[in-house]
């Protein structure tokens, strides 16, 4: 898989561990939702930044208590049409104050990058067999946006130079 990250392609630092997989003791890893309800206290008790993978069905007002512990939220789009993903990063970042990496996951593609990113996620993992460097381009494609988005706070109008 491909992570692209800040404009590049990128290795993960990040070890993704399935629930049942013991953590190691220090180093970047990222964990469920449900382990993370589970073993709370133990994976806070060890050194390294900690990533959370949420579902897209959860409420961020859920997550909000525990975002200062997360240095990566990794949210899955596990099909093209399914935009909730783009809802629970606008609300983390913007309502929440989310500053860490916002990572989306699964079936993210190329058209659908620029979008995620003005929604708050700076970090996009590509599924196997997807062209990773054709993806960049997709950040280049528009240079000016309308509205107002988690990456922009002022609508164009307010932007501009009045004359």
């Amino acid at each position: 898989m491909a992570l692209i990250r800040e404009g590049a392609l990128v290795d993960d630092a990040y070890t993704h561990l399935d629930d049942e997989a013991a953590a190691p003791a220090k180093g970047p890893i990222s964990v469920s939702w449900d382990r993370w309800l589970r073993d709370r206290e133990a994976l806070t008790a060890r050194e390294g930044p900690l990533g959370v993978r949420l579902p897209n069905t959860i409420e961020p007002a859920e997550v909000a208590p525990d975002l200062g512990r997360f240095a990566l939220i990794a949210i899955p789009f596990p099909r093209f049409t399914d935009g909730r993903g783009y809802s629970l990063a606008r609300l983390l970042r913007e309502r929440y104050g989310f500053a860490g990496e916002l990572r989306a996951i699964g079936n993210v593609l190329r058209d659908q990058l620029f979008y995620l990113r003005r929604c708050g996620f700076d970090a996009f993992e590509l599924e196997a067999g997807k062209d990773a460097e054709g993806a960049l381009a997709a950040f280049g494609e528009f240079d000016v946006t309308y509205q107002p988005a988690a990456d922009e706070a002022q609508p164009l109008w307010r932007r501009v130079e009045r004359g």
